[in-house]
């Protein structure tokens, strides 16, 4: 009896070896101690609707899709809230859009792709920012590709989006996960405390207060000066050929 339980044993091991080696053809389970409900539903649907690009084992698919081994639960709702995953062409920017799956969805899915390590889903209160912290940090660390009122731009090999959609969550994981060519930001980088002054700031974009008269779309101080200065010769020249027409 003990020689058959030990056979058995032997093949099993080695059946579970072969499988390995051959790749993981079949979706893998998920990591232990994380295979509840919501994780078994999340590799159904990741299964359906991600594995073609990112491989039925996370590991990615070259040309298609990277490993999700490690990019962890913060990185998959970012680009499945956003509405920037799935995407129809791999090698273009993915931008914001109406999300594909259902709130409930996509937690299945974060679920399941955190079960393979990474960064959790940040917690952040705007309410617990503070105002002008936050307009500093965010002009330290963001306005050079966003524009100071998070209007977003244009950089080398990428167009930099605006910042008005995005949840205060949102905004915290993009500064953690670094989607696409912005460069992400360490818990050392920036803290907790700076995550929430810069949320707060990026929400009062949303509603800005144009004292000074036409807010000219908030693009920044340098377009807005162009603006400013091409109305302005304009102006000179109308009043020049009034002035030689009179004389």
């Amino acid at each position: 009896m003990r020689r058959l339980l030990l056979s058995l044993a032997v093949c099993c091991g080695g059946m579970a070896l072969w499988s390995a080696a051959a790749g993981g053809q079949s979706a893998p389970a998920a990591a232990a101690g994380a295979s509840g409900p919501l994780v078994q539903r999340g590799a159904a649907l990741f299964a359906q609707g991600c594995a073609s690009c990112h491989g039925a084992d996370l590991r990615g698919r070259p040309g298609q899709g990277p490993s999700l081994r490690g990019a962890g639960a913060a990185a998959a709702d970012f680009y499945l809230s956003t509405g920037r995953m799935p995407i129809a062409d791999p090698k273009i920017e993915p931008e914001r859009a109406k999300p594909a799956y259902p709130r409930a969805d996509i937690d299945a899915l974060v679920a399941y792709v955190g079960s393979f390590g990474g960064p959790a889903v940040p917690r952040v209160d705007p309410r617990r920012g503070r105002l002008p912290a936050g307009l500093e940090a965010f002009t330290e660390n963001c306005a050079g590709c966003h524009q100071v009122a998070g209007r977003g731009g244009i950089v080398t090999g990428a167009a930099v989006p605006p910042l008005q959609d995005s949840t205060p969550t949102q905004i915290a994981e993009a500064i953690r996960v670094g989607p696409y060519l912005m460069p992400k930001f360490s818990e050392r980088q920036i803290d907790a405390t700076k995550l929430a002054d810069i949320s707060r700031y990026v929400i009062s974009t949303r509603r800005l207060d144009d004292r000074g008269g036409w807010g000219i779309g908030h693009i920044g101080p340098i377009p807005e000066g162009m603006i400013a200065w091409l109305l302005a010769g304009l102006v000179l020249v109308g009043v020049a050929r009034v002035i030689g027409e009179r004389a």
